[in-house]
């Protein structure tokens, strides 16, 4: 069997990735490792990509189904070997992708958590109503009200945030400078309440160059802190479930769309690729929307 540490058109293609598609680190992570879990999988039976069927492909889907992963996690492997086998063909010559045969358990559709504007006031207030904890800087309660503030203002995904640079933000214009996934950028506006909040810990923490949110140490806040930071005030809220950084994106969408906001404009807030991935948000509203009639109208039951 071929390592895959050693096998060249798995390194070929894992630079094609990383070079020329502009994937994430994660996006190679998940690829890397549904390419190496598949090879172990068929140990002996493994001699050369180029020898595999569909029928292969078809038996370790039976295993993986057989095995109780979830469809979502089914769907993201395969992924990886159609995007592999895309790559083969286009790049290596080969005749045909066995994996393009196989058909793949429908995507579960569960939508969106999204908070209430009530949930999302709570939350946001809480940093400035709490006591510092510790060896804590001054400035701290600031800094998490800030980004806070700026994750539901904006809708920036949990790394877009922590990379967040004091350039990136244009004060005359209200404006903030993502660099998002494939390295897109985009410029999403920013509301009063958060350029404020960021303004005051900016002012408090002297933050004038460099990183825009940073540890106690000054240095560049890492996504896992931005995680912890949410949970600790989601401990001290009435809030009944998990909030993610992820979440409050979901909230961030869905609470423009009930406010008139055109799919294509959240689109493009959000850094979609595609529109079909921002119209889950719709259904979300059209729940919101029957849930608000079903309580209200006196004749809806």
């Amino acid at each position: 069997m071929v390592s895959p540490h050693t096998d060249s058109e798995v390194d070929a293609f894992i630079e094609f990735m990383t070079t020329e598609k502009n994937s994430s680190p994660k996006t190679l992570e998940n690829y890397t490792l549904a390419i190496r879990l598949f090879q172990t999988w068929l140990g002996d039976r493994f001699s050369k990509w180029r020898d595999l069927t569909s029928d292969h492909f078809r038996a370790y889907l039976f295993q993986l189904q057989k095995d109780g992963l979830a469809r979502s996690t089914v769907r993201l492997r395969f992924a990886a070997y159609r995007s592999f086998y895309k790559f083969l063909v286009h790049r290596r010559g080969y005749p045909n992708s066995p994996v393009a045969e196989v058909e793949l358990p429908k995507a579960d559709k569960a939508l969106p958590v999204v908070l209430t504007l009530t949930q999302i006031e709570e939350l946001l207030e809480l940093p400035m109503k709490s006591e510092l904890q510790g060896q804590a800087p001054a400035w701290m309660r600031e800094r998490d009200a800030a980004i806070l503030e700026l994750f539901y203002s904006t809708g920036l995904r949990l790394a877009e945030l922590a990379s967040l640079d004091v350039i990136d933000i244009d004060s005359i214009n209200e404006s903030v400078r993502v660099i998002g996934k494939g390295s897109k950028e985009r410029l999403v506006p920013i509301g009063s309440h958060a350029m404020k909040a960021m303004q005051k810990y900016r002012s408090v923490a002297a933050i004038h160059e460099g990183p825009l949110f940073v540890s106690k140490l000054r240095k560049r806040i890492s996504t896992r802190s931005v995680n912890s930071v949410l949970k600790k005030y989601l401990a001290q809220s009435s809030i009944p479930f998990n909030v993610t950084p992820h979440k409050l994106r979901h909230s961030f969408a869905t609470h423009l769309l009930d406010h008139g906001a055109d799919l294509r404009s959240v689109q493009s807030l959000l850094g979609h690729a595609s529109l079909s991935t921002t119209q889950i948000y719709t259904h979300v509203t059209k729940e919101r929307l029957r849930e608000a009639y079903n309580s209200a109208h006196p004749r809806a039951k």
